[in-house]
Order: C-alpha cells, then sequence, then structure tokens
C-alpha cells in the first residue's frame, strides 16, 4: 500500500514538473542577450529578471523584479503603423489609440498616455518631462510620467523610444512612487542601454 502511494506522490509531482513551465515566468539571466517582443529587439540584462508570460500585445513582452504591480519593463518591439501598443480587448467597443505612419516622435508620450487611458481605465496621465535621446543608435525620445492606477496606487514611469524604419520600438518602465521607482530605475536604464537591434 505504501508502495502505490509512493508512487502516486512521484507520478503527481513529475505532472506537475512538467506542466509548471506552461504556466510560470520565463527566467532571462544576467549577461544572455535575448531578443524580446517577438521582435528583432534584443537586451543583454545586467542582472537577473523574470519575463511574465501574459503578453499585452503581438509585439509587446514585460519584464519584472519583484513582480508587475511593483516594477514592470515592457518592450515594444517594431510597432507597425495601424496597430496599438497593447492587444484590443473589442475594437468596437474599446478602442485603442493606434500608431500611425505620421506619428511623430513627440507625439508618442501621448500615444502612451492614450494607451494607458484606454487600456488601463487610468482617468489621468501627466507627462513630466520629454527630452530628445539617442535610443538603438537613432534619435529618440525619453520621457517621465506619474499617474494612479485602477487601486489608487501612485505610479511613476520612464520610457525612450524611438522609429526605426517606420516602426516604433519603446521601452517603459513603471512602478510605485514610493520605495520601488528610485529603487529599481537605474536596472531599467541599465537594461535600456543594452538594447540593439539584429539582423
Amino acid at each position: 500500500m505504501k508502495t502505490v502511494a509512493a508512487r502516486t506522490l512521484i507520478a503527481a509531482t513529475l505532472c506537475l514538473a512538467i506542466a509548471t513551465p506552461a504556466w510560470s515566468n520565463a527566467y532571462r539571466e544576467k549577461g544572455k542577450a535575448v531578443k524580446v517582443a517577438d521582435s528583432n529587439l534584443t537586451v543583454t540584462p545586467t542582472r537577473d529578471w523574470n519575463r511574465l508570460d501574459i503578453k499585452p500585445g503581438k509585439n509587446a513582452e514585460t519584464w519584472t523584479l519583484d513582480g508587475e504591480q511593483l516594477n514592470d519593463v515592457t518592450f515594444y518591439g517594431g510597432i507597425a503603423p495601424g496597430e496599438p501598443l497593447v492587444r484590443e480587448r473589442s475594437k468596437r467597443r474599446e478602442p485603442l489609440p493606434k500608431f500611425t505612419s505620421t506619428t511623430l516622435l513627440v507625439e508618442v508620450p501621448e500615444l502612451l498616455g492614450g494607451t494607458y487611458r484606454a487600456f488601463k481605465g487610468i482617468s489621468k496621465f501627466t507627462v513630466t518631462n520629454s527630452k530628445p535621446d539617442r535610443f538603438l543608435d537613432q534619435p529618440g525620445v525619453r520621457f517621465t510620467y506619474d499617474y494612479t492606477d485602477e487601486d489608487d496606487l501612485p505610479r511613476k514611469g520612464e520610457a525612450i523610444a524611438a522609429l526605426v524604419r517606420g516602426q516604433l520600438y519603446m521601452v517603459t518602465f513603471d512602478a510605485p512612487r514610493l520605495h520601488y521607482h528610485d529603487r529599481t530605475i537605474g536596472d531599467f536604464r541599465a537594461l535600456v542601454q543594452t538594447a540593439a537591434l539584429t539582423q
């Protein structure tokens, strides 16, 4: 009887071990280059990160250090004209702003703000600073922003974006204003510095 119970326990453990990778997040190891957002955008983490399995969009993916609500880095890799940044829940009832062939770099902060308002149900999104910067060896824009999420938690964010061959590449960082933002913004900036486009 004990042998049957032991075998059942081993079988259950093996089933969980096999099934778990489909449910768990992916580990992103320090120093190993990896393509992100189903695109040719590559980063080389300067520390270990976790990639969340649930993708916000076709060409978007999210990484975190301590949990999505505590620090959230989202990569947008090659958003084509006519596409939203994230997957629309309902194109008819809840349409999202679209990146277009005429979108200028200076308009990217408002594109992100409009997306957050519609997708996350945020009433107030404020761009606090915006300035030219280099990203992916191209002229880009770096901007910071504040918003309050649906749980009334004040959050701060930073993003950097560039237009490459008519497509939008952007990386965003969101974290609670207290403690987590200042603690991990340096990790985000170090990650962004490794970003490159591969063939």
